[in-house]
């Protein structure tokens, strides 16, 4: 979003949170500079089903952030800062954003046709806080299906999207999020089978990517989000 975020090091205990930095395969540095991916853990203490419904807090700043986001400042999202710059790497990638929805424009398209950001599960409400939050996308894996730390890196000709025996196979050069052995989630795409969380995951990889103009901190802020969202008690 257009605002600044605050400071980590203001931000009490989020002083002392820093991400890891993933990796990113030279040929993809070179091409897309300022591409980067920042990864954390969480430990997932909230009650209940990851999959099911939301405590009262979150609730509450879903529909906060439904009625902010309405009229002409939906319709503004694309041209502040850190929305246009996602929209200016999809185009660097080959992919329309009036076609490919960038994450915070699809968010705020699915608000504007349904009325409201409507809750679809505890991660699933703290992924989309974050996001309306920041500008900045974070996805979560199962930490028990990660194998080393995660990165981008082009498809091999016939890769598979993960390790299950539901994977399904990939073109060559196709731009993924990957851990030491396999793509686990498309890059702005999907999670491989059997790497998503599920209802009693408790051990979460949180990454969020990041592009060119935007800065660190907001990312580094969506991550701590959805970390601290998920670790309340």
């Amino acid at each position: 979003m257009s605002r600044t975020p605050p400071a980590p090091e203001a931000a009490g205990p989020a002083g002392a949170f820093r991400p890891a930095p993933g990796w990113c395969a030279p040929e993809v540095a070179q091409e897309l500079p300022g591409l980067r991916l920042l990864a954390a853990e969480a430990q997932v203490r909230r009650g209940g089903s990851l999959t099911g419904d939301s405590p009262p807090d979150i609730r509450e700043r879903l529909r906060e952030l439904s009625n902010r986001m309405r009229g002409a400042t939906a319709v503004a999202v694309r041209r502040q800062p850190v929305p246009a710059a996602y929209r200016v790497f999809f185009r660097h990638i080959g992919l329309d954003p009036d076609a490919v929805r960038t994450p915070m424009e699809a968010a705020v398209l699915e608000r504007m046709l349904r009325g409201g950001f409507l809750s679809g599960g505890l991660l699933a409400d703290v992924l989309l806080v974050a996001l309306l939050d920041t500008g900045v996308p974070v996805w979560a894996l199962d930490a028990e299906s990660v194998e080393g730390s995660l990165g981008i890196r082009p498809s091999g000709e016939r890769e598979r999207l993960g390790r299950s025996r539901e994977a399904p196979e990939l073109p060559g050069g196709r731009l993924v999020v990957a851990d030491g052995s396999a793509p686990l989630a498309v890059l702005f795409g999907g999670l491989a089978p059997g790497h998503e969380p599920v209802a009693n995951t408790r051990r979460l990889t949180l990454f969020a990517v990041q592009v060119a103009g935007v800065p660190e901190l907001y990312a580094e802020e969506a991550l701590w989000n959805c970390r601290a969202a998920l670790e309340l008690p």
